[in-house]
């Protein structure tokens, strides 16, 4: 039994790597799917809890296929992308492309970011892996932040109500490496106790047969 479930874990590993390089062309379809639809909803529910576009510059880290990117430059701010995947990059690219908007993309990984210090209002990081939680990450973004920035999380969307078509498809959310129940949800937030933050807010945002979870870290 321990075999088989070894065996599993492994092959969801691998699929989830697939999911975020080669097959990063399906994230958009698949993300949609196990969340019933409600995936843009629990990306764009970062957006009210963000300062005024005319604050300073904001960073998105591991931005994905580029769809909450696009809001953010749509909204007026100004706005670079960093992801490490060169399949979520190109993605990004193009759909920056034929909308007509300004390029600001780069390679590289939350750990080690290529920027100066001081030079973000905000940090915005939906749905990452585990790299969001490694200290080094939390030194990372909160040295590029202004002083007094924000960085902000979607960690999870939790399904609400019950039933076995919602139970099947948390199942399946988390099966992508990103579900979560509502009690991991608040678990989480013990491994920012120890970060170079100052506070740290949690926001529940309503969202279609779900919720969002938003963690604000703000460093003030």
């Amino acid at each position: 039994m321990r075999f088989l479930t070894d065996v599993w874990w492994r092959l969801v590993r691998f699929g989830f790597r697939l999911l975020y390089n080669e097959l990063a062309f399906t994230y958009d379809l698949v993300s949609w799917v196990v969340s019933l639809g409600a995936w843009r909803c629990w990306q764009q529910s970062v957006i009210q809890f963000l300062p005024p576009p005319d604050d300073g510059p904001l960073l998105e880290v591991a931005h994905g296929t580029g769809n909450l990117h696009i809001d953010l430059k749509q909204a007026g701010y100004q706005v670079i992308g960093l992801d490490y995947s060169p399949y979520m990059g190109h993605i990004t690219y193009r759909k920056l492309r034929r909308r007509g908007l300004a390029l600001q993309l780069c390679r590289g990984r939350g750990q080690q970011l290529p920027f100066a210090t001081g030079i973000f209002s905000s940090i915005v990081c939906t749905f990452p892996t585990s790299f969001v939680f490694e200290e080094s990450t939390l030194n990372e973004f909160h040295r590029v932040l202004t002083h007094e920035g924000y960085a902000l999380l979607v960690l999870s969307g939790v399904f609400v109500g019950g039933g076995p078509f919602k139970a099947f498809f948390t199942w399946l959310y988390r099966v992508t490496g990103q579900g979560a129940s509502e009690e991991a949800a608040k678990e989480v937030l013990s491994a920012f106790q120890d970060s170079p933050f100052d506070k740290v807010d949690t926001h529940i945002v309503d969202c279609p047969h779900s919720q969002a979870y938003v963690i604000v870290l703000r460093k003030t």
